[in-house]
This record gives structure tokens, sequence and C-alpha cells, in this order.
């Protein structure tokens, strides 16, 4: 790395900094995009490793402030860290180049996959596979609820507001969007009334435990940097940023609706998509039932059965989980003959709808958004809803995990006792011995090609 100055508010250099070339710091992205299995915590741990502790790109606060504010905002978090701090350092270039090659492969892997699944899926062996990767996603899902609410769930009444949603979404099957406002709502007065029990207490997960004194060498973005001028709040940058983001939105929307038409499945994905990325408090695994209800139940563009093989699909594939869309948009666009007598093609457009929709509000979050949230961090009364909503996605999780385990144990009124089995052992796995998602899924698939060639 290099000593480059630094403009100040008046465009003068000012002071000197570390700076990482772009073509490298493209290479770094590259490779994340490929490597980033485990979650958004096993991701963030990974760029906290080597952007903090190796290559010096940001110090240890700068990279926890980022990820505070991540935290704070709908859709993945992981994703919007590595456009944060690639705006950061290369302005909106590097932000939009980290963005894209942190979900690029995850993208290109679930298609090929989809493919596959859509193409040789009946075949005994693929159906041996998903036979045993099924239940360890209901097991994958129970575990994030008990993962996340352990973080979240820090007093009896944000316990009360995750075993009502619960209640809400299985029971009363209550559409997520009126969870969410509902939560929002709850989290608004309580944050006024009672502001210390919507106080954010949960730490980032895995670099938050070391210490925020250790002594470091300097960092391209150190403590004590100056914001940089493109990072600084301002409501005209704001604003042309914002709209240039809703531009591509719209017109992404517009060209689909023109070539296919408003009623046609790639067009009713671009809208259902957009809404859904608004949902993502909390994580992928918070939107999943609303991607249900919308994907499964209302348009009909995957069956119930074809969402947990998804959900199996997507855990074996790096990047962020949200992607599963991908598999919810290619298996539509597939099945419902989206391009006439191109089922494949239909499937990529498909997915690259679905995932374009989902991916692209994230970034407008950081790029437009990215100073004026960051400047109300800590203030209770802007968190509180937020907190709420955290703690509803608890009890919408484990809904989740109740309606995969019933198409999964008890499919057709008859119970799976093999498939409870590998359930079982695969949430103690998780929950009890720590084992990774990736070393799960693979022992239950191979649990599940023995027991389909049982006698």
């Amino acid at each position: 790395m290099a000593k480059r100055p630094v403009a100040d508010e008046k465009g003068k250099p000012g002071a000197s900094l570390f700076y990482v070339p772009l073509p490298q710091a493209l290479l770094y992205w590259l490779k994340l995009g490929f490597i980033s299995f485990g979650g958004p915590a096993g991701q963030i741990a990974m760029m906290h490793a080597e952007l903090v502790e190796r290559r010096r790109w940001i110090s240890e606060q700068r990279f926890l402030h980022a990820l505070n504010y991540c935290m704070l905002l709908p859709g993945p978090e992981a994703t919007q860290l590595a456009v944060y701090i690639g705006w950061l350092m290369h302005r909106t270039l590097g932000g939009t180049i980290a963005g894209v090659l942190f979900i690029l492969p995850s993208l290109l892997l679930l298609i090929g996959l989809s493919w596959a699944y859509m193409a040789y899926g009946s075949l005994p062996a693929v159906a041996g596979i998903l036979y045993g990767m099924k239940p360890a996603v209901v097991a994958i899902v129970l575990a994030a609820a008990w993962r996340i609410g352990q973080r979240t769930l820090r007093n009896h009444l944000l316990a009360a507001i995750a075993l009502a949603a619960f209640a809400a979404i299985s029971f009363l099957h209550l559409p997520f969007p009126a969870l969410v406002a509902g939560a929002a709502l709850l989290g608004w007065i309580g944050g006024r009334l009672r502001p210390q029990l919507f106080a954010l207490g949960h730490g980032a997960p895995g670099p938050a435990s070391h210490a925020a004194g250790a002594a470091h060498a300097p960092a391209l973005i150190d403590d004590d940097t100056p914001t940089p001028p493109h990072a600084r709040f301002s409501w005209p940058g704001l604003l042309r940023a914002a709209a240039a983001g809703l531009a591509l939105m719209a017109g992404a929307w517009l060209l689909l609706a023109w070539c296919f038409g408003v009623e046609q499945p790639l067009a009713q994905m671009g809208w259902f998509f957009s809404k859904a990325a608004l949902m993502t408090f909390g994580g992928a695994y918070a939107v999943l039932p609303y991607v249900y209800q919308g994907g499964v139940e209302h348009f009909q563009w995957l069956s119930a059965a074809q969402m947990v093989d998804g959900l199996a699909l997507g855990e074996t594939t790096p990047g962020p989980l949200i992607m599963v869309v991908a598999f919810v948009g290619f298996v539509g666009a597939w099945s419902h003959e989206a391009i006439a007598g191109q089922p494949a093609l239909a499937g990529v457009l498909g997915a690259v709808v679905a995932a374009w929709f989902t991916f692209v509000p994230s970034f407008i979050f950081i790029l437009a958004g990215g100073p004026l949230v960051e400047s109300t961090r800590g203030n209770i009364r802007m968190t509180a809803p937020l907190t709420a909503i955290s703690a509803a996605v608890v009890g919408v999780i484990a809904s989740l995990a109740l309606f995969f385990g019933l198409h999964v144990f008890h499919p057709e009124g008859r119970w799976e006792w093999p498939a409870v089995c590998i359930a079982v052992a695969a949430a103690v796995a998780l929950m009890r011995f720590k084992q990774g998602t990736i070393r799960v899924l693979i022992a239950c698939a191979i649990a599940g090609v023995v027991l389909s060639y049982r006698v």
C-alpha cells in the first residue's frame, strides 16, 4: 500500500492515509464472493480477519461502526458491509464493485444448481440427496431462530413480541408486512415510554469480541481518519444517489412490463421482490415466510416442497442466503413458461430478475443513505422500532421451521420418521456441537442417499 493525500472539505490535500489500488480491492472482493460460506456471521468474521487484522484496510472501530449501521438496515448485512467498505475506499464505483462481486458467484452457482434441479431433480440419486437435506434445512432454520433469539430477546417484553409474532403468522395467518408494521409501532411507542427495554445490546458477530483499544498498525481507514468528502452527508448527494437507484429499479421493471406484460411472471417478480427487499430485517430467514406467502401461496410460482429444496441448495452456496430468491425466480419462470419454448432461458432471466430487485435496494441504502443513517446511530427513538422488529423476526423464523417441518416430517398425512431422526441429529450437531452448516448438510445428504436405497 502507498501513501495518498486525502482532500478535505474544501478540496485541499489533507491528512495522508494508505491507499489500496482498485484492482487489488477488486481481486479481494471476487475471492470473498467464492469463499463466503457460513452465513452472515461467518462472512463478517472473514471480512474482519482479512480487512482489519491482516490487510489493515480499516480499523476495528471503523469496521464495527459500519457493521452496526448495516445491522439497522433491511437487507443482507454482510453484503451491505462489503458495499459500505468498498464505498468508503473507492467511492460509488468501489461500493458497487464490492457488492456485485460479493453476490455474483452465489448467483451463478445457484442458477446452475437450479437448472440441474429442474432438469434432473427426479433422478433417484438427486432425490436421495434432497431427502437428507430437507430435514437438515428444518434444523438449520430452527437453529437460526435459537441463535437470533439468544441475541435479541433480552427481556420479557421482547420475548412476548416474538411469541405474538409466532402465533400471528402460524395460526392467524397474518401477512408478514403487517407483523413488521405492528412490531415497528410497538417499538416506536416503547422507545418513548420505556426506552431502556429497547436499547441495542447485541454485539456484532465475530469481531465484536476483540478488544477495542488493542494496539495495532495504522489502517487505511483508521480510528482518527477524517470521514472522506464523498461519505459526508448532504441532501443533494442523498437525492442524487436515491434518484439514480430508483431510476434503475423503475427502468428495469418498465422494461419487463413492456417486453413480457404487466400480469406475467417476470414483471410480477420484479414488483414482489422489490417489496421483499424492504422486509429483510433480521437476515434472510426473516423474509423467507414472506417469500413463501408470495411465491408459493399467492403467485404459485413453485410448490412448498420446491421451496424447501431451494433453501437446501441455497445453503450449499457461498454468499448471502437471501440469494435463494434466485431459485424461486428460476423455478417460477421455468414452470410458468415466462419465455415460450425456452424454459432454461426463462429460468435464468427469472433468477436474474429476482436477484436484481432484491439486492439493488441494499446498494441504494448504502450509497444514498449511509451518511444520514450513520448520523442517527445511537438515538434510541430511531433504533427502538428496529429492535422490536428483530424480536418479531425470531417468532417468524420459528414459524418457518414449523411450516417446513410439517411438509418434511408429515407429508401426505404420514410421518417420515427417518427424516425426523435426521433433523434431530442435525439440530444437535448445529446447536450443541456448533458444527458448520455445510458439514451438516453433506452428512445429511449422505444419510439421505443411504436411506433412499434401503430395502
